[in-house]
């Protein structure tokens, strides 16, 4: 575990609801979780803030939104049999991170946009990222890719139903960007992604390259 974390939190992004979150602590036991409707962005560096008492160090985030949107459409593919990148003429939506998760079939990503194209939950979510640049430990996941990757593990935290009332899947997914987080602070996982100068994804297990 990387040293002074005691905090994994989690975001699940969307609009209609507002965004909720799920902390775990150092141990894989509930913390906190919730659901935050206004200000969204500065009211999560606010929460964070007060959790760790100004202690940046103390806490990794999981965010289940795109870091931040490309600026041109895409010009590499990727190859799997070689794990390398090849010219395309023909541009495409996306990042490198979100290739490699849909060229493994890990999952089905979606497709990061320019800022004018995105949808407003891709738009919050850039927002949110750029709230919390001051945390030395935030990070996008993909919930999704993770269920898949622990399907056949038997791997276990702490869930607390509270608040789930108001979006089931959404507070799951919240939760499992936590774990997420707690797995790849433990070195567990990995990131991917990365060459285009876009953001990573974190995934909870190592990618193997020879599949």
């Amino acid at each position: 575990m990387k040293n002074g974390i005691k905090y994994f939190a989690g975001i699940d992004v969307q609009i209609n609801r507002g965004c909720c979150y799920y902390i775990l602590d150092k141990n894989k036991k509930y913390v906190a979780s919730g659901w935050i409707k206004e200000n969204i962005p500065q009211s999560f560096n606010n929460l964070f803030l007060e959790l760790t008492n100004n202690n940046l160090e103390q806490i990794a985030i999981g965010i289940d939104a795109p870091r931040m949107p490309i600026k041109k459409p895409r010009s590499r593919n990727f190859n799997k049999q070689t794990n390398s990148w090849t010219e395309n003429s023909d541009a495409k939506v996306g990042r490198e991170c979100e290739v490699i998760i849909k060229s493994y079939n890990i999952a089905n990503p979606q497709w990061t946009r320019t800022y004018k194209d995105s949808p407003d939950w891709m738009k919050l979510g850039y927002s949110i990222f750029n709230s919390l640049k001051e945390f030395p430990f935030v990070y996008e996941v993909f919930p999704s890719a993770s269920y898949k990757m622990l399907s056949k593990e038997n791997v276990k935290y702490e869930l607390c139903l509270n608040e789930f009332h108001s979006g089931v899947k959404d507070m799951l997914d919240a939760s499992v960007a936590a774990f997420t987080v707690y797995e790849f602070a433990d070195g567990q996982g990995c990131e991917v992604g990365g060459g285009d100068g876009l953001g990573t994804i974190v995934i909870p297990r190592k990618i193997n390259y020879s599949d």
